[in-house]
């Protein structure tokens, strides 16, 4: 047969390779500011100015550089800015490196399309370019790893055809006839974002010309499908993509061929068909039904089996190869990154049973969780493959082995620094929130006690963070004098003899799974049907049961001012450190009590779009916040949480007290939310919205001026009706609304009128 010749293309590697190293960077910059905060909630005034004489300020003497940032510098913008840049800019780009690298030697074959490659290229560095200015302004839709709202939700969906198109088109014009384990994690991923994303992101715009959205579900539906979302996003983004570049690039690192080909086969289809029922584990004891519950725990539980599976493909490929790690950080990086694999899918399953979960769930043991598999298998795949690709493609040996020794090291110290005072903080919150004395009261009942005791694991966590950072600097070092001392190689000759034809119908002697191996177009309907088995069980019973969320009769919609309070709420980043769901434990019943005494029932969520149940306390839960502190203290608190809190790590919101509420769409978000989401305003509470908002915070007003006499002496030199005007009142109007709604202990449902 005719030997064909042909160049690979390593210049759309290298962009998405640069592009990893830039942005992981800058990644690594926002996660360690966000550390810092933490216990130096002081930051942001130190560098724009403050009024606070105890403090130390870069700038002049008074809070109005702090003011005009409007917010972007708050930590909850901050949070928001460091998960998505690590998920979608530091992880996605090395993932698309190693695609882009790999796909065109697997395939024997060019990318289908360089135009379509470059079209992915710019369009996803575009969505994050976007996703920073975006964030900084305080534009998302605070669901957690979807923040971005509609018009990059479609950029993102955009990208992510182009990429698949470009992939699927490479597979179709291959001259090797079977793919390769590494290509069926590709194509199971591009399946099961592609599904995820659509479907998590369905939104209403409150206007095509304006960046406002609201979500197509409601508190319970949108919290079980956020969580579908999120746990896969970690399953399908942060997993399956990287374990198809383990089976490429530890191999070829290691000179030596995958450990088991059959295992290789249960670990992709189990893998993808259990992970997938798993994200209602992040749910337990809240208002989800409880079958949900159950369900996610259980296969959460299966889980261990299929990861563990790949673990083990991974550190035995290298069986008579160890020699090799002790020389080649390379391999120092990847045997790591396997092990922490192995280790955050063995904690993942323990922490979804319930005896765990309610201790863990909302504490910082989550936290080093998530960061053991983002800082150990995301980020050691990353730099064993930067440091596998940049000698070949630039042809020269790696500028210094000695720095890169050095990188493995200050990046393993980063991780021990960063997980273990995070487990150990996590575990003192959970044993801390629950203690009782003798006489039946809470122990640490002022939440600060429970604040104030994990302030040093707090500190240890920034060093490690430190430590990790360091490492990726040494890193980006070696790279550009790698890159100075050698020469790119654009174009990669390479030649193949052409594929023949002999149909798809199955050989004699040819094992069912090998033969699915060459039909791709199979081997991807097959994967979506895996994919869609437990996401349809989950969600379509869910969101088509009204039984499943029953109607409390008490529960009315928000007011005009309430909804915009709770979108500044959404805007400022509440939710990354308050969570709004009391489960059904005597602790948090006893701690959030309010006037009330509830835990949270599903059908007080009907009308919070997006729900805000959250996913970590750093402050208290604030579902039963309305009327337990008076409107002045919420002022105050806002203003600057040291002064009603001492010891506080919140940091201080002086811009929501100096800007004028913008109403100019809350007629328009009412609207929308009568016709396209039901929820009964009548046309005359329409029609009156203005109206009824200047009502509700002149009485709030009128209450902090009878509150506190300070503040009403302060706004006696000021012209009449402004304070009224502020986005603090808003926002205290949605604070105090939280759980009033129930007031007996009887709770009425629609079963029971």
């Amino acid at each position: 047969m005719e030997t064909q010749k042909f160049s690979y293309d390593n210049s759309i590697v290298r962009a998405f390779l640069y592009a990893t190293l830039v942005f992981g960077l800058i990644g690594f910059t926002f996660g360690l500011t966000a550390a810092l905060m933490l216990f130096y909630p002081e930051l942001p005034e130190f560098i724009f100015g403050t009024d606070d004489t105890t403090i130390k300020s870069l700038a002049s003497g008074n809070i109005q550089g702090l003011i005009n940032t409007h917010g972007a510098f708050g930590f909850g913008r901050i949070r928001m800015l460091h998960t998505n840049t690590v998920i979608w800019a530091f992880v996605c780009n090395i993932v698309y490196t190693g695609i882009y690298y790999s796909l065109q030697r697997l395939l024997k074959t060019r990318m289908y399309s360089d135009t379509l490659s470059w079209l992915h290229f710019w369009t996803w560095q575009f969505m994050i370019v976007a996703t920073f200015i975006t964030f900084f302004m305080g534009i998302n839709t605070s669901k957690e790893y979807a923040e971005h709202e509609w018009p990059i939700d479609i950029l993102i969906a955009f990208s992510w055809i182009i990429f698949g198109a470009n992939m699927f088109l490479t597979i179709a014009k291959r001259r090797v006839r079977h793919l390769y384990v590494a290509i069926w994690f590709y194509i199971g991923t591009w399946i099961a974002v592609a599904m995820l994303h659509i479907f998590n992101n369905l939104e209403v715009p409150l206007s095509f010309a304006g960046w406002k959205s609201y979500s197509a579900y409601a508190g319970v539906k949108d919290a079980i499908v956020q969580w579908w979302y999120g746990h896969n996003a970690v399953a399908f983004v942060l997993t399956t993509p990287v374990l198809g570049l383990m089976y490429y690039f530890l191999p070829k690192a290691a000179d030596r061929p995958v450990f088991s080909y059959k295992l290789s086969i249960i670990h992709f289809w189990s893998l993808i068909f259990v992970y997938i029922w798993a994200g209602p584990h992040h749910l337990q004891y809240t208002a989800l039904p409880a079958w949900a519950q159950a369900v996610g725990t259980g296969f959460s539980i299966m889980l261990i089996a299929p990861s563990w599976g790949g673990m083990l493909n991974g550190l035995l490929t290298l069986r008579g190869a160890w020699d090799k790690v002790r020389e080649n950080p390379i391999l120092k990086f990847f045997v790591v990154a396997v092990t922490c694999y192995g280790m955050a899918t063995f904690e993942g399953p323990l922490l979804a049973t319930k005896n765990i979960n309610k201790i863990g769930h909302f504490t910082d043991w989550v936290i080093g969780h998530v960061h053991l598999g983002a800082l150990g298998w995301n980020g050691f795949m990353a730099f064993g493959v930067i440091y596998y690709l940049v000698p070949i493609m630039w042809r020269t040996k790696i500028w210094s082995v000695k720095l890169a020794n050095w990188h493995f090291w200050l990046g393993t110290l980063g991780i021990i620094f960063y997980a273990v005072p995070m487990y150990i903080s996590g575990f003192t919150q959970g044993l801390m929130w629950k203690q009782f004395n003798p006489d039946g009261t809470l122990m640490y009942k002022n939440w600060l006690d429970t604040v104030t005791a994990i302030i040093p694991y707090f500190k240890m966590r920034f060093v490690g963070g430190l430590f990790y950072i360091s490492g990726a600097i040494l890193m980006i070092v070696n790279v550009i004098a790698t890159v100075r001392k050698g020469s790119f190689q654009k174009e990669v000759p390479a030649e193949a003899p052409a594929l023949a034809n002999i149909g798809n119908k199955r050989k004699e002697g040819e094992g069912t799974h090998l033969w699915l191996e060459r039909m791709p177009v199979l081997l991807g309907i097959l994967s979506f049907i895996t994919i869609s088995i437990g996401s349809s069980v989950e969600i379509i019973p869910t969101l088509s049961l009204k039984k499943s969320v029953p109607t409390i009769s008490a529960v009315k919609p928000y007011s005009p001012l309430e909804l915009e309070g709770r979108d500044l709420y959404i805007r400022e980043g509440c939710n990354a450190c308050h969570s709004q769901m009391i489960r059904p434990f005597r602790d948090e019943i006893t701690r959030f009590n309010g006037k009330n005494g509830q835990y949270s029932k599903a059908g007080e969520f009907i009308y919070d779009r997006p729900f805000l149940w959250g996913s970590k306390r750093t402050g208290p839960d604030l579902h039963r916040e309305g009327g337990k502190n008076p409107s002045s203290w919420h002022y105050k608190h806002m203003y600057n949480p040291r002064s009603t809190s001492a010891g506080s790590i919140m940091p201080r919101y002086p811009w929501l007290i100096a800007t004028n509420l913008d109403r100019s769409k809350m007629v328009d978000k009412m609207r929308l939310m009568k016709n396209v989401f039901d929820v009964p305003y009548t046309k005359a509470e329409i029609d009156s919205a203005n109206k009824w908002a200047d009502n509700q915070a002149t009485k709030i007003v009128k209450d902090i001026f009878s509150e506190a006499n300070d503040l009403k002496v302060a706004y006696a030199k000021r012209p009449q009706g402004e304070l009224e005007k502020k986005e603090i009142v808003a926002l205290i109007s949605y604070l105090q609304r939280l759980g009033t709604d129930i007031k007996t202990t009887e709770i009425k449902t629609a079963s029971t009128n």
